[in-house]
This record gives C-alpha cells, sequence and structure tokens, in this order.
C-alpha cells in the first residue's frame, strides 16, 4: 500500500513537441501569429510607414476605444450575449460631455465621473432587461442602439459641439512626459517599457511554476522562453521607436492598464471563472449555485461603463462631439473580440485574444488607408477576415 500523500507522489509530465503543443493550442497562438504576418505584410507593402514613430502613435490613438470596448464586450460575448449598441453609447456619453463642459461649464474631472456613471446606468438598463425578463440581448441592444442614436440627435440639436478645454484634451492626445529630462528622446518610455517586459517575465515564470505544481498541461519549455523572449524584444522595440517621437501617450497607459486587470479578472477571479461558465452552460451554472441573472446584469454594466470611457476618449481625440460619433463602433468591437478567439457560442475567448483582434483589424485599416485602398473594399476585406475567423472557430469546435 503506497503511503505517500498526495503532496509527494509527482504526477508524470508528458513530454509534447512544440508543433504538437502549437497544433492543440491554435486558438491562442493562431492570431498573433497571423497580427505579426499581417504588420510584416503592411509594413513591407508601404515602405517602411506601418512602423514609423507617429503612425504607430496614430495607431494606438485611433485603436484605443475600440481595445477598451473589447474589454468588456469579450465579457458579454463569453456570458453568451451581445451588445449591439456600444457605438450609439460612446457618441451619446461624448455629447454628454461637450454639453457639459462646454455649454454648461462643468470641469473636466466632474463631467468624466459623471459620464462614466450614466455609461453604467444605461449598461445596467439593458442588462436588467437581458437578465432579469429574459429579452434576447439582441432585440435590447439594437433597440438600445436605436435610441441612443436619436438621444445624441437630440442632445446636441444636430450640431457639433466643441472645443473641449485642454485638461481634457489630454486624456487622448496627452503623452506621459520624461521624468529624466531627455532631449528628442523619452527615457521614461524606454524605462517603462522595460519594467513592462520585467512584470511580464515574472508572471509568466510564476504563472508556470504554479502550472507544473498541479500538474496542468504548459508549453514546452523551449517554446515558453522564446515567445517571452519575443514579446520582450516587440515591447522594447515598440516602446524605444515611441520614444525618439514623443513617448508613450496617456491612452495607452490606461488601455495597458485596463488589459492587465481584465486579463488578472477572467484568469484569477472566481467571478471570471463564473462568467465563463455562464457562457459555457447557464443552467448547469444556475444547478451549481451561480447567481446567473445577476452575473450577466454585471457584464451589461461593466460594458456600459467601458463604452463611456471609449465615449470620452473619442470625444477628447476629435475635440468635438458630432452626432455621427460612434457610428459602426459596434461591427469593429464585435468583430474584434470574434478575430481573437472568442466562440459566437459563449464561453470560449481570453483578453489577449481580443486585444490581437482589436489590432489586427486597427493594422489593416491603417496599413489598407496608407495604401490608399478606398472604404469601400476595406469593408470587404474586413467582412471576409471576420467570416474565416468565425468559420474558423466553428471547424475546430466540430474536430
Amino acid at each position: 500500500m503506497d503511503t505517500r500523500t498526495a503532496d509527494e507522489i509527482q504526477v508524470p509530465q508528458q513530454k509534447t513537441s512544440w508543433m504538437e503543443f502549437v497544433k492543440t493550442h491554435f486558438r491562442d497562438y493562431g492570431m498573433l501569429l497571423s497580427l505579426l504576418v499581417i504588420m510584416l505584410f503592411f509594413q513591407v507593402v508601404t515602405d517602411g510607414t506601418l512602423l514609423r514613430p507617429l503612425n504607430l502613435t496614430n495607431l494606438v490613438l485611433q485603436n484605443s476605444y475600440i481595445v477598451i470596448m473589447a474589454l468588456g464586450m469579450l465579457l458579454v460575448i463569453v456570458a453568451g450575449h451581445i451588445d449591439l449598441s456600444v457605438g450609439s453609447i460612446v457618441g451619446f456619453v461624448g455629447g454628454l460631455a461637450a454639453m457639459m463642459m462646454v455649454r454648461w461649464g462643468f470641469d473636466p474631472v466632474t463631467t468624466t465621473i459623471a459620464c462614466l456613471i450614466v455609461g453604467g446606468m444605461i449598461g445596467a438598463a439593458q442588462g436588467y432587461w437581458v437578465a432579469y425578463f429574459k429579452v434576447p440581448s439582441f432585440i435590447v441592444t439594437l433597440a438600445g442602439m436605436l435610441v441612443f442614436k436619436g438621444l445624441t440627435l437630440a442632445l446636441l440639436g444636430g450640431m457639433s459641439v466643441g472645443p473641449f478645454p485642454v485638461g481634457f484634451q489630454r486624456l487622448s492626445s496627452g503623452f506621459i512626459p520624461d521624468v529624466f529630462g531627455g532631449q528628442g528622446f523619452n527615457y521614461t518610455a524606454l524605462f517603462l517599457g522595460a519594467a513592462s517586459v520585467a512584470a511580464i517575465i515574472y508572471f509568466s515564470f510564476r504563472s508556470r511554476a504554479n502550472q507544473l505544481k498541479h500538474a496542468v498541461e504548459t508549453a514546452p519549455f523551449g517554446l515558453f522562453l522564446f515567445k517571452n523572449a519575443l514579446l520582450a524584444v516587440l515591447v522594447v522595440a515598440f516602446c524605444y521607436l515611441m520614444a525618439t517621437y514623443r513617448g508613450l501617450p496617456n491612452v495607452l497607459v490606461i488601455m495597458a492598464v485596463l488589459i492587465a486587470l481584465y486579463a488578472f479578472v477572467t484568469n484569477r477571479t472566481t467571478i471570471g471563472r463564473r462568467i465563463y461558465a455562464l457562457g459555457g452552460n447557464e443552467k448547469a451554472a444556475k444547478l451549481s449555485g451561480i447567481k446567473t441573472e445577476r452575473l450577466t446584469f454585471l457584464t451589461f454594466v461593466n460594458m456600459g461603463v467601458l463604452a463611456g470611457l471609449a465615449g470620452l476618449i473619442f470625444a477628447a481625440r476629435l475635440n468635438t462631439a458630432t452626432p455621427k460619433a460612434g457610428l459602426g463602433f459596434e461591427l469593429d468591437v464585435i468583430a474584434a473580440v470574434f478575430i481573437g478567439g472568442a466562440s459566437a457560442t459563449g464561453g470560449v475567448g481570453k483578453v489577449t485574444g481580443a486585444v490581437i483582434g482589436a489590432f489586427v483589424m486597427g493594422v489593416m485599416n491603417n496599413g489598407m488607408s496608407i495604401l490608399g485602398i478606398g472604404i469601400d473594399y476595406q469593408q470587404v476585406i474586413k467582412g471576409l477576415v471576420l467570416l474565416a475567423a468565425v468559420s474558423l472557430d466553428v471547424y475546430n469546435r466540430k474536430k
């Protein structure tokens, strides 16, 4: 009889080759590889324009609000729902911010807090109908899209309102100053990049150690080192290029903090695991004691707050609020989440995938604009990419 304790018994680890591991985890690695290939392609065909510091800055500013909303949309889709109203919420919150600061004389801080609360209230109103009245989210948020488009027109009186105070504009157009006093080179950007790499590597090794301790399947050590080394090179190279221009935009820091926060919530917290359980099988989740209605409600509240934040950032970037602001944003956000590997049936999706999907869309938009491809063909290409991504998901689930 074996008298060893569970901690003394070592579970044998099965050796897995690089190719086998990547093949079985294609959802995780495929989109990152696709993003790198797309960036390399546009870097070549645009004669190096894509990765110039000025264009990289524009790429971050143009896609920051899409990435932020993709984080919220990921949770909604993982929970088995969808939100078509986010573009209209962006326009409405931006219009409200303009009226508060330009017409009614409120300061930027009060306006920002009020607009985030309004965004959360909109999400709560829609989430209540979905969670407690069981009205399909497609119908509720489609109605919300129409309602807030109309309210934005009424609020702004059909006119553009601006400009905003300089302090509010820095939300989107400001940059982190160089505390080291560099001339022509922002050393703070490079320092923050190196600190980020150190944190990423530390948490990666810590996570791997925990996986090995609990006999969870892990990537081969060589692949693990290669992935982290590649990520470190990309982050440092990006920060170096940004340092040669004006440094890191304020909105990039906001975006990075949110990405880290939502990655932690989805991977390390009980509420994150419950959202995945809800999307995987709602009846089973309810029988296991999860309050599915409240969880659904909270995912929509979260989506409303992030859409409100995106509305503030977008308005600050344009320095004006227009009745057409946010038009079509919901399509880019939903496409980013699906392209990033989320399942249309719920229960599957990662924060990193949603972010990569957003930048795939962003790089394609930026690269095609540099090449002079018309908006008509851009829409065709993005539609085909979305269809291919969802078809690949369906194919993998059938296997």
